[in-house]
């Protein structure tokens, strides 16, 4: 018997972790773009799966893929390509299975385009792309209707309790 997507998307949290975290050349505990910021938008996301009835393994996977092949904390226009290589080679090696071959390719794309300020594609792509904009006030940025795609992600009380998470970062001086 095969796990539901559900508790598929909450083990592909632990074996993401497992497989990214060692790899992840910038500050994984308190910068930016660390487990903080994959944490917050794997619970968008799960979310957002929910609300557009795709597979929550999607923005599961693009959680803590995204932006994992950072160089820096800043200006890395490459970085989303560079993670989507990440997983085509996680899916070589066997340890991205799954996804189907479709929603594999909707991972990959998410990755490539989620910095290129899109709002139109597959509902899946656009799950991925919502959450991580959801987790803008991470760095300031209060996420804004017109940059997010789905009806869930723009709804008000949805910004606000995602701005609400965003904030509780603790920082260390």
């Amino acid at each position: 018997m095969h796990a539901s997507p559900r508790a598929q998307a909450s083990a592909i949290a632990r074996k993401a972790m497992k497989i990214v975290a060692p790899q992840f050349r910038l500050n994984l505990q308190d910068g930016v773009h660390g487990v903080s910021h994959w944490s917050r938008v794997w619970v968008h996301g799960q979310a957002l799966a929910d609300t557009l009835d795709v597979n929550p393994c999607i923005p599961a996977w693009f959680a803590f893929l995204h932006d994992s092949q950072r160089f820096n904390d800043g200006r890395d226009p490459q970085h989303g390509a560079r993670a989507a290589d990440f997983a085509l080679s996680l899916r070589q090696s066997g340890a991205l299975t799954e996804l189907d071959a479709r929603e594999f390719e909707h991972l990959c794309e998410a990755m490539r385009l989620h910095s290129d300020g899109h709002t139109q594609a597959e509902a899946a792509i656009q799950a991925c792309w919502d959450a991580d904009r959801l987790d803008l006030a991470r760095v300031g940025i209060a996420p804004l209707p017109r940059y997010l795609c789905t009806t869930h992600a723009k709804w008000q009380p949805t910004i606000v309790e995602a701005m609400r998470m965003s904030r509780r970062i603790r920082r260390r001086p």
